[in-house]
């Protein structure tokens, strides 16, 4: 299927650049293509909050070395050039100066000399200077941050014992420890409060000579600029929408934006999940919270989708039987939900993806996060098809099996079932495994502090990979017989104990929460295993061998009722030890011999995504008649273009 389309693009530092195909999207009528449209621009209107959100001064550097990278281009061939040209890439790519997977901050290839040089070559009414300041000020205050290394290192911090909110970049609080952090919010929770907003999500916390104060992200306060071009084109939107529930679900929205008011987004959430009629959907707000060391603060983000009609068959086949899931799952039935509620799933395909989805987004989303929310109301989950179709397109002949797996009866029967158990454990994952369970009645939602990403993402993929493997999928017609998950247990551990290890720097620990989620499943089960699960040497080699996926699966279930009661119960002691212990560390030879092996095959172990440039076609009057995805912009002209189209923050 559209095995003409080009889904790869251009390489550098250790990304792939990759694009995805809007399958379908023709046969939606004018009006829904006018609505994706809208929706689309208000998906790229927030980009500079969250580059923002990652970093103080991130915004500032990207728009200094695009102004020094328009002024050189073309004309200098030098090397200290073509770094400065890779970093940038990087500052685009992660939405900042720090390595959006490791949080780490990028070490630029070019010196402080050079850079300067460049600056004072430039006109300096094209610099980014605030009012009243020189050239040589706005370099005092820069420099140190992109050359020191000891200047706020990393992005996010998780190391145990250390004040994360002081030692992490991320711009959301400021002048404030991580105890203040804590005891301010704590301060806001009622215990008779059944339906808490989710505190903290939508402002910066900061502590001046006026005390703490919440500096709020709307429309007359902070990231006002952003906030009312999107919600412009979301006005838009509303106009052009499917049927009265997508009206009223943008309504709700806006008038968030406008007031900044907690309650309002929980009851936007609410409707959200009641609009299942329409063929587009969209994710639009401060959503996600694992930029935040505290797991608090949502970064921004937009996702504009339309339904795979024929691969939402998959996911409502599951969906549909969610309280049967839910009532055969091994955990305490303590920690079961009595009666599941609105659990929606679709199969779609991206239009847009904005903010923190892009250019690196994820397979597959369940919203919203509020445990209220999924317990009263339920949840929405997508998976998004054409994304792991350009994932799939561009891995096959890389030469990763052959290296990695162990032999040729393995290697086949990924190639057979991969493509299928890892679409179904993300469905499972998503659409299942987040909405399952319920804590215990006074449990706070945050009790798990800063392990409650992992905890959650764990407990997430225990669901899937535990479900994977029941007759009930091969009874529903999933999967084609009952040997196909034996595929996605041997990738899931393979990954989880060696060849994700490529995403981490020599030294380093493992601190992203996904990446930590899957390092604590896999090395838990391995220490477990008593022999089901090895890792054998051959001629000088590590591989993996599983010797008996039925006890794989037993394992799968005791953690996933360990982790369920950590989360129900809000163990935080146990929640850390857990962690700390099997999710964190990595082996340095085992380490080492991975990041040869998978040099040797010249891969990029990350990949992102160019949306496709979506263009109106317009009559003599102005009015919009189709929309017509381009694919033809590089990737340099699409982050060129975003910064003078949607850089609306100064």
């Amino acid at each position: 299927m559209h095995d003409d389309f080009n889904y790869s693009g251009e390489r550098f530092a250790d990304i792939q650049i990759l694009r995805y195909r809007l399958n379908g999207f023709e046969t939606l009528t004018l009006e829904q293509k006018r609505y994706a449209y809208y929706l689309a621009q208000a998906a790229l209107c927030g980009r500079d909050i969250t580059t923002d959100q990652f970093g103080k001064y991130n915004l500032r550097i990207r728009k200094l070395l695009e102004c020094l990278y328009i002024y050189k281009k073309g004309v200098s061939t030098s090397e200290e050039f073509r770094e400065l040209t890779v970093y940038l890439k990087r500052i685009w790519f992660s939405n900042g100066i720090y390595h959006h997977y490791g949080c780490e901050k990028f070490a630029p290839g070019f010196s402080e000399e050079y850079l300067r040089s460049l600056i004072e070559r430039v006109d300096a009414s094209l610099l980014p200077l605030r009012k009243g300041e020189t050239v040589e000020m706005m370099c005092d205050e820069l420099f140190p941050v992109i050359f020191r290394p000891d200047v706020l290192p990393k992005r996010v911090n998780k190391a145990d014992g250390e004040d994360l909110v002081q030692t992490s970049a991320c711009n959301f609080y400021e002048g404030v420890s991580q105890q203040e952090v804590e005891d301010f919010y704590a301060a806001m929770k009622r215990p008779d409060d059944d339906t808490p907003p989710s505190f903290g999500l939508n402002s910066k916390l900061v502590k001046d000579e006026n005390g703490l104060r919440e500096l709020v992200w709307k429309e007359d306060g902070l990231y006002g600029e952003a906030i009312r071009h999107i919600i412009y084109w979301l006005e838009k939107a509303q106009v052009v929408a499917e049927n009265y529930q997508q009206k009223k679900v943008i309504g709700l929205l806006i008038e968030y934006y406008r007031t900044g008011d907690l309650r309002l987004f929980d009851d936007y959430s609410i409707e959200w999940l009641q609009e299942l009629q329409g063929s587009v959907d969209f994710i639009n707000g401060f959503i996600e919270v694992y930029g935040d060391p505290l797991g608090l603060k949502g970064s921004w983000e937009g996702l504009v989708e339309y339904r795979d009609e024929e691969g939402t068959k998959r996911t409502q086949a599951i969906s549909s039987r969610a309280q049967w899931f839910e009532d055969h799952s091994p955990v305490d039935d303590r920690f079961k939900k009595r009666r599941v509620k609105g659990v929606t799933a679709n199969v779609i395909c991206a239009a847009m993806l904005g903010g923190d989805e892009y250019p690196s987004t994820a397979i597959g989303i369940n919203l919203p996060n509020a445990d209220w929310i999924r317990a009263q109301h339920g949840s929405k989950s997508i998976t998004i098809s054409n994304i792991t179709e350009a994932y799939s397109k561009v891995s096959r002949g890389s030469g990763f099996m052959e290296e990695f797996v162990i032999d040729d009866a393995a290697r086949l029967m990924i190639r057979t079932y991969g493509d299928d158990c890892d679409n179904l454990h993300t469905d499972l994952h998503e659409c299942l495994g987040h909405g399952s369970g319920q804590l215990l009645p006074g449990v706070s939602p945050d009790a798990l502090k800063a392990y409650g990403n992992t905890i959650e993402e764990a407990r997430a993929d225990l669901f899937g990979l535990y479900y994977i493997a029941d007759e009930k999928l091969v009874e529903l017609g999933l999967l084609p017989n009952h040997k196909a998950y034996q595929s996605q247990y041997y990738t899931y551990m393979l990954n989880g104990l060696m060849t994700q290890l490529v995403r981490i720097e020599p030294g380093n620990k493992i601190e992203e929460a996904h990446m930590r989620n899957r390092a604590l499943i896999a090395h838990w089960v391995y220490e477990h295993s008593k022999g089901a699960v090895s890792l054998i040497r051959r001629n000088g080699k590590t591989f993996l061998l599983i010797n008996n996926y039925e006890t794989l699966r037993q394992l799968f279930a005791e953690l996933l009722a360990e982790v369920q009661r950590i989360k129900s119960e809000g163990d935080f002691l146990a929640a850390r030890e857990l962690v700390e212990r099997y999710a964190v560390n990595v082996d340095a030879e085992l380490h080492q011999e991975v990041l040869a092996r998978y040099r040797q095959l010249n891969l990029a172990p990350y990949k992102g995504f160019l949306n496709p440039w979506l263009k109106p076609v317009v009559d003599a009057d102005g009015n919009i008649i189709d929309v017509v995805p381009d694919y033809s912009e590089s990737y340099e002209e699409q982050m060129l273009r975003y910064s003078r189209e949607y850089g609306f923050l100064s």
